[in-house]
């Protein structure tokens, strides 16, 4: 398994490497007011690729968060309940 996976990963770099030798063209992206930015196209696409990632990962953070405390609370819930129901079942026990 450990050998398919750096086969995929291997075969993964050289298509991407392929695609950043293939898209090396000057691009100029302009922005307000007269700036422009040249680059190679390459840099645009993962920059703009990055932040999607980073835009995605943060949106996906906070339902992360929200689950975490969700499962926690009734983490807690449920030791509370078992710790009642040992009291219960010690209540019942004749002496």
């Amino acid at each position: 398994m450990r050998i398919f996976s750096w086969l995929w990963r291997f075969i993964t770099f050289i298509v991407l490497l392929g695609f950043a030798v293939k898209n090396n063209q000057p691009v100029t992206l302009r922005f307000f007011f007269e700036m422009e930015w040249h680059t190679s196209l390459v840099i645009v696409l993962l920059l703009f690729f990055t932040a999607g990632v980073a835009i995605g990962v943060l949106a996906m953070l906070f339902n992360l968060l929200q689950e975490r405390k969700e499962i926690t609370a009734l983490k807690r819930e449920i030791r509370v309940k078992n710790q009642l129901a040992n009291i219960e079942s010690k209540q019942d026990l004749p002496l």
